[in-house]
């Protein structure tokens, strides 16, 4: 598999170079969708926070006042190539196998935000205008050049060891560049971007079967069994350990990973033979596993929750550029 990610890195950085020197010269033309867009992106190939980052841009806007959608592909979900609304503000109206895994977790998360999930991302764009929606945050969008964006983010780990899409000299054409565990730095440019500074940091515990949330440290001094389904599943128990809670046994599954009843089962068994009566995992392995705790009966199963550590000055910008923004800004 890591062969398969590296040849296919090696493929995409030319490819994407290209497709923007063909946007710049006018010979590519993107879309323009009827209300602003807010692009999060990366470099790498898998996890770099795009969804934490999304959502908390989605709670920002709600609290500011606007009316925001997530307009997301829907990686590997059933509406994925026909197009669907997962949450029309109101009511989550599909399960995470019709709109994703990612995008069920940001519509629990913000009821009061949309959630349009397709490839077409300009037809997302506009059914969210239509249905009443001023703006729209674009997940995993930089290198989706065919939707003009008000806003560029991307999210980059200059110490992570892993494959890219495109080189860090694309990071020129952003917006806003998020530097991973690096001090703020609004006054670092590199072409029209603008640097800030984040981390990464847990925020608590709530049961599988929901409740109220309790601190993490509440499960030290215990045998915790932590098991993901998520790209880069090193970040989820570097967390763990650094706050005081390193797993006695953990269990790896591949991203997007559907927890089939068998797989439930297995992993419980495992946990008891561990002697681990406390299961611990994401939330976006939780999505899927909410509504089948059967086999779990007789042990403790939590969902750590995660945000990010963003400076003020971040929002600050997020804030004019919504209010400065124009329907169907530049590409």
């Amino acid at each position: 598999m890591k062969l398969l990610v590296s040849i296919y890195s090696a493929f995409s950085r030319p490819v994407c170079r290209l497709r923007r020197a063909l946007h710049r010269r006018g010979v590519l033309h993107a879309g323009q969708a009827p209300l602003p867009v807010l692009s999060v992106g990366n470099l790498a190939l898998g996890g770099s926070e795009k969804t934490p980052l999304a959502m908390d841009l989605l709670g920002f806007l709600l609290e500011i006042g606007r009316k925001p959608a997530l307009v997301t592909r829907g990686y590997k979900s059933v509406w994925e190539r026909s197009g669907g609304v997962l949450s029309n503000g109101k009511t989550i109206t599909g399960t995470w196998r019709e709109g994703g895994d990612e995008p069920f977790l940001a519509a629990r998360r913000h009821p009061g935000a949309g959630v349009y999930v397709g490839r077409d991302r300009l037809a997302s764009c506009r059914r969210a205008y239509e249905a009443g929606f001023d703006v729209a945050v674009l997940d995993d969008g930089f290198q989706h050049l065919r939707l003009r964006r008000d806003l560029d983010i991307v999210l980059y780990d200059a110490a992570a060891r892993t494959p890219l899409r495109e080189g860090p000299a694309a990071l020129a054409a952003a917006d806003v560049v998020l530097m991973k565990n690096q001090p703020e730095s609004p006054a670092l440019r590199a072409g029209r971007a603008i640097f800030f500074g984040y981390h990464v940091r847990e925020n608590g515990i709530i049961p599988l079967q929901d409740g109220a949330v309790r601190p993490l440290s509440a499960l030290r001094g215990r045998r915790i069994y932590a098991y993901c389904g998520i790209a880069r599943p090193e970040r989820f128990f570097e967390l763990l350990e650094a706050a005081g809670t390193a797993p006695a046994a953990r269990a790896v599954f591949p991203d997007h990973f559907d927890y089939p009843d068998a797989a439930l089962v297995r992993l419980a068994d495992a946990a008891r033979e561990a002697d681990c009566p406390v299961l611990l995992t994401t939330e976006k392995d939780a999505v899927k596993i909410r509504d089948r705790r059967e086999a779990f009966v007789g042990l403790e199963s939590f969902v750590l929750r995660i945000e990010l550590d963003l400076p003020a000055g971040f929002h600050e910008r997020i804030r004019e550029a919504v209010v400065n923004s124009s329907p169907g800004g530049r590409a």
